[in-house]
């Protein structure tokens, strides 16, 4: 699918599965803004693969935690740009938070992180949208298998990502027809930095597909819901299985 011509914002794209959808993306031809807010490296890295890849971009700046972050974003990638098609809400912090041990900084933390600014993303991201009589806008929210299922020691982030989907199904019925709304709830697709070969392992042997996904399988899911022009307020599972084991 080509997406030349067209403007896509992916927030957080500068590590992990952020950076695998921007240059997805940018490989396809879309013009990319590059969303960081302390990977200034990773952001830099992420720019290059998706000019290797013959793609074109640029980096913009911003803490998506603080409230008036979202609408400044927004702006900035359409006063550089002219125009949005395609905002990936991506940008998340995932804490591991044992129930007796979560403060109200940690929760905090990641309500304005994975929910709020999503949310403002979205809405300031629409109203662009709207203003440039963009007829095919697609917000993406990328939000997590913690979201569908009970997670003990992931409790205050699976409540942000099951907001995350409820938020998804709630902006798709209200930006319709014009704008299209959905989520990805990823499984394991990037294991963290300290994860134990056994536990990995147990992981994969557990999963249905039994193996460990990557964050190529996710970015295959937005270009995915990019083209599905009569596909709204879903929100798909890519987790190897394991919400069915």
């Amino acid at each position: 699918m080509e997406l030349r011509g067209r403007t896509a914002l992916v927030t957080g794209a500068g590590r992990r599965v952020g950076q695998a959808i921007a240059v997805a993306l940018g490989g396809r031809g879309a013009r990319v803004a590059v969303h960081y807010h302390a990977s200034d490296d990773g952001a830099r890295d992420t720019l290059s693969r998706i000019e290797r890849v013959g793609g074109e971009g640029w980096l913009v700046q911003a803490d998506l935690s603080r409230a008036e972050a979202p609408d400044r974003l927004i702006e900035d990638v359409v006063s550089r740009a002219g125009t949005l098609d395609v905002l990936v809400n991506s940008a998340a912090v995932m804490l591991r938070t044992p129930l007796e041990s979560v403060t109200v900084a940690q929760w905090d933390e990641m309500f304005a992180l994975n929910l709020r600014a999503p949310f403002f993303c979205a809405v300031a991201a629409g109203r662009a949208m709207r203003a440039g009589g963009a007829q095919g806008g697609v917000i993406i929210n990328i939000a997590d298998l913690a979201g569908l299922e009970a997670w003990p020691a992931y409790v205050p982030h699976g409540i942000t990502k099951a907001g995350v989907i409820h938020m998804t199904e709630s902006l798709a019925r209200v930006l319709a027809p014009s704008i299209r709304v959905n989520a990805i709830a990823p499984g394991a697709v990037l294991l963290p930095d300290n994860f134990a070969p056994a536990d990995a392992e147990r992981l994969a042997s557990t999963t249905p597909l039994r193996r460990i996904g990557s964050p190529d399988d996710v970015s295959h899911a937005v270009v995915f819901l990019i083209e599905a022009d009569y596909v709204t307020g879903e929100t798909l599972i890519v987790d190897g299985g394991r919400h069915v084991r």
